[in-house]
């Protein structure tokens, strides 16, 4: 991954500068992060790097000491491991749509597919053909999320609709209405 450092808001870092976000990483490929980086150097923090996503924006917290070279390599190591986690790659569906639908004795689609132009949906269910659409931007959420739309998307492959029994069937998976929730919240970020 090659990534051009740039200063924030051509600040230079200076000790009166501690605790304030004073880097950005700009990836140069079209196709780098989904998310800005942002360093915020912190007096508090004596030995351990921390990273957060926060919207479009991996805020990494690392002590006051490091260098830049030592800086760099965990802005590496933390954009590798964000970068990882937001991934449809990290995924396979189809063992995961099996694994969901054993567990929560639900039918099997015949096939399911990451979608990435679904932009006001979570998912799709065509029952006629079992096949299931997720959408890509449901691949950095957690994995709890994923797994209570696929196993929505699998109720709607013997119920269509969103009556009672439709309902029963997708609460078979416990966490359920906190994912709803989780979603919900998700809907309202303007970059979803």
């Amino acid at each position: 991954m090659n990534n051009e450092l740039r200063l924030f808001e051509d600040h230079e870092y200076t000790e009166t500068s501690v605790e304030t976000p004073t880097v950005e990483l700009v990836p140069e490929a079209a196709d780098g992060p989904a998310f800005v980086v942002e360093i915020e150097r912190s007096t508090r923090r004596k030995r351990t790097v921390g990273a957060q996503l926060v919207g479009g924006v991996l805020k990494i917290v690392i002590p006051s000491w490091m260098s830049r070279v030592e800086q760099q390599h965990w802005v590496d190591v933390m954009s590798r491991r964000f970068e990882r986690k937001m991934s449809t790659d990290r995924v396979d569906l189809v063992e995961r749509a099996l694994t969901l639908a054993r567990r929560h004795d639900l039918p099997r689609a015949r096939e399911i597919s990451w979608s990435d132009n679904m932009l006001s949906r979570w998912g799709s269910c065509t029952p006629t053909t079992g096949c299931i659409r997720i959408s890509t931007r449901l691949a950095p959420f957690p994995d709890w999320v994923l797994d209570y739309v696929i196993v929505h998307e699998l109720a709607h492959l013997e119920v269509g609709d969103h009556s009672a029994e439709f309902w029963r069937l997708a609460h078979r998976y416990p966490k359920a209405e906190r994912a709803i929730g989780y979603l919900i919240a998700k809907s309202g970020d303007e970059h979803d």
